[in-house]
């Protein structure tokens, strides 16, 4: 502050409301012509009076107008208010284009989260979004919002787990941190809200459900438990899985893998071969019983796919097999499969809004279609279902099932 200023008093506290008030306006942004200040005590009356040249007491709460303000603080220091303000208070802000600012990172940060790959692959996440759109920012901060999300983000693309750990899971996908999806962190409640939309599950609560919820996910999945079920595969190779693949093939008989016996390194080549993969093992058992030792190969997930059907499927593109997979005509059938899409290489077979309305008419009142989302690789299929509203299971389009894999094997 100038010595000028000093000398005329004008940083006495008896002017401080003034200054307060104008700085307040001042900020908001946009044009000030006036400012109310007050309530003023007699002496903030007399001071304001001297500085404006006043012959009376301007009242409590006086309305000052700048231009006259400009005027009186011309004389005394040579200063504009909004430089005399900037000097006594501190710098002026403009909280109108703070705010049109934050309101743009918000709603760019919301429509990142909106139309990131992993939210429009499975569709059942976008109530997830919505949820946290809903909740707001965390802290307040656009910047640590995002950083969250995309820590969650990495952590769902990174599911299932291939029985991890959870700490292993971690340090793998969240920047080399063990701790980041311990239980009651921000990530590791935002990951579980997110796979409870994704099996149309409550959120859990308790520390059995979570690790349960966790455990559909992968996470510290157990290799003997994780299973799945497979028909006419015919692995090469002189390995034990290989072998006793080719034997119940040939025996008509079905088999189950172990996310163990897949994990060995280079025991398992498949072929490039296409493989059919069905929602339930009631169409494989069908299609043993029609092909025999004949039959083409197929892989059913038994509803949500475990580790092991995931870690197979993948295992049989990177060995350049074609996979089809089909599921039921409902809301979970759809999660099911985008889920399975969305993992694997897996394509759309007899999925679509066509196929759907064909079939529907076989069916004169089914179970409860659930929740429905839409599918990823077909807009009209959920309104479909949704006008509808009658759900189709793969038992009752398995002979349209059992033509297809009987043309694709040429035992047509």
């Amino acid at each position: 502050m100038t010595k000028k200023q000093v000398g005329h008093g004008l940083d006495r506290p008896e002017l401080r409301p003034l200054w307060r008030a104008l700085h307040h306006r001042m900020s908001a942004g946009g044009p000030v012509g006036r400012v109310r200040v007050g309530p003023l005590d007699a002496a903030g009356q007399e001071a304001v009076a001297d500085l404006l040249g006043l012959d009376r007491l301007p009242g409590p709460r006086p309305t000052v107008r700048l231009a006259q303000l400009d005027v009186a603080l011309s004389e005394v220091c040579g200063l504009t208010v909004r430089q005399l303000v900037a000097e006594l208070v501190g710098p002026i802000g403009d909280r109108r284009t703070e705010r049109e600012q934050s309101r743009g990172e918000r709603l760019a940060l919301w429509d990142w989260l909106a139309g990131h790959e992993v939210v429009r692959a499975q569709p059942a996440l976008v109530d997830w979004a919505a949820q946290l759109r809903a909740a707001g920012l965390v802290d307040g901060s656009a910047d640590r919002t995002r950083a969250l999300l995309t820590a969650a983000l990495a952590v769902l693309a990174g599911l299932p787990a291939d029985g991890e750990p959870l700490p292993v899971l971690a340090a793998r996908v969240v920047d080399g941190d063990s701790h980041a999806l311990d239980d009651g962190t921000r990530l590791s409640t935002l990951v579980l809200k997110a796979l409870a939309a994704l099996h149309d599950t409550p959120v859990p609560e308790g520390a059995n459900e979570r690790r349960s919820l966790w455990g559909r996910a992968g996470v510290a999945d157990d290799q003997l438990s994780s299973t799945v079920l497979t028909a006419g595969l015919r692995p090469l190779g002189d390995g034990p899985v290989a072998r006793i693949a080719r034997i119940c093939a040939d025996a008509a008989h079905p088999l189950s893998l172990t996310l163990a016996q897949l994990r060995v390194p280079g025991e398992v080549v498949f072929p490039a071969v296409p493989v059919h993969v069905t929602e339930n093992p009631s169409v494989l058992a069908l299609a043993l019983k029609r092909f025999g030792s004949s039959c083409p190969p197929l892989v059913c997930t038994s509803g949500w796919p475990t580790t092991a059907v995931v870690r197979l499927l993948r295992l049989l593109a990177e060995h350049g097999a074609p996979l089809r997979y089909h599921g039921d005509f409902d809301g979970e059938g759809v999660r099911i499969a985008a889920y399975v899409m969305a993992k694997t290489a897996a394509e759309p077979w007899r999925l679509s809004a066509k196929d759907y309305r064909q079939t529907a008419g076989r069916v004169r009142r089914g179970p409860d279609l659930g929740r429905i989302t839409p599918a990823p690789w077909d807009a009209d299929l959920a309104p479909s279902l949704l006008e509808l509203r009658i759900a189709v299971v793969e038992e009752v389009v398995a002979d349209l099932l059992l033509e297809d894999l009987a043309r694709a094997a040429g035992l047509a």
